[in-house]
């Protein structure tokens, strides 16, 4: 069966992102508020998460378990995006425009997750 064009996107981009988890696993820890709990294991696992919830989007018996999946996983990073909004060092340097333009983009990404549910 075919899949839509933007469910292979969507797919992709969080296969890429969970292996960036991977790749540069310091950036993730920096950006993690310090009320969460062991931030090496927490890349790791919201590293894999990315990586089967984009494999499981693929699977069309399984896309509605991965859409839910990642909205869960959008819901909680919204965490980590206040969290870079308020400290200095978790931002990056990125123009504080930035930062919070990732609020709205963020449930643009749930509503397009939604679409596979």
């Amino acid at each position: 069966m075919l899949l839509p064009w933007h469910q292979y996107l969507m797919a992709v981009i969080y296969i890429l992102a969970g292996i960036n988890h991977f790749r540069n696993p310091k950036l993730y820890e920096r950006i993690m508020p310090p009320y969460i709990p062991a931030h090496k294991n927490m890349v790791v696992f919201s590293g894999l998460a990315e990586m089967i919830l984009g494999m499981m989007l693929l699977i069309p018996e399984n896309q509605h378990i991965a859409a839910w999946g990642i909205i869960l996983m959008l819901i909680v990073f919204f965490t980590v995006h206040i969290h870079m909004l308020q400290d200095e060092r978790a931002s990056m340097k990125l123009p504080r425009w930035v930062l919070i333009l990732r609020i709205p983009l963020q449930f643009g990404l749930i509503f397009w997750a939604y679409q596979y549910t």
